[in-house]
């Protein structure tokens, strides 16, 4: 079993997954349109060029999305972040530092008690992200997201 991320954005799916390809050096996979499928016809015009379903494999991770229907307005996300854990400091300032890039800090980026580096923010996409640079302590048992014992 598996689970993923999937993003719905207003009209910019391509865009914010070609950011997201090259800030976090991922592959894309996968950027379907409705041009030339069954679900054209049952586009409304305009619509068709539009992003039905894209992935983005992000170390070994799939990063999903498309824009959202007609019918399923994008909207803010909220109550979840896209949660990126970075092997070094340095590499979770530029991943911050590149998704901040029109966006909005939610937490600065810092030394926390669990990690060297964490912060959180809103890119200009809206996708909620917290950027994570464990200490080593944390990743000794595979628990990329464990608290330190006291």
């Amino acid at each position: 079993m598996q689970t993923n991320a999937y993003l719905y954005f207003d009209g910019n799916c391509e865009e914010a997954m070609t950011h997201y390809e090259r800030v976090l050096g991922g592959r894309m996979i996968a950027m379907l349109r409705a041009t030339g499928t069954p679900a054209e016809a049952q586009m409304p015009p305009g619509w068709a060029e539009k992003i039905l379903h894209a992935c983005l494999d992000v170390g070994g991770t799939t990063l999903m999305a498309s824009d959202a229907p007609p019918n399923l307005p994008a909207g803010t996300p909220g109550g979840f972040s896209v949660n990126i854990n970075t092997d070094t400091p340095e590499e979770a300032e530029r991943v911050f530092a590149a998704l901040l890039e029109g966006g909005e800090v939610r937490m600065p980026m810092a030394p926390t008690f669990w990690a060297q580096r964490f912060g959180m923010l809103v890119d200009r996409f809206g996708t909620p992200w917290m950027v994570n640079c464990v200490l080593p302590e944390c990743t000794e048992a595979g628990a990329e997201t464990a608290v330190p014992a006291a």
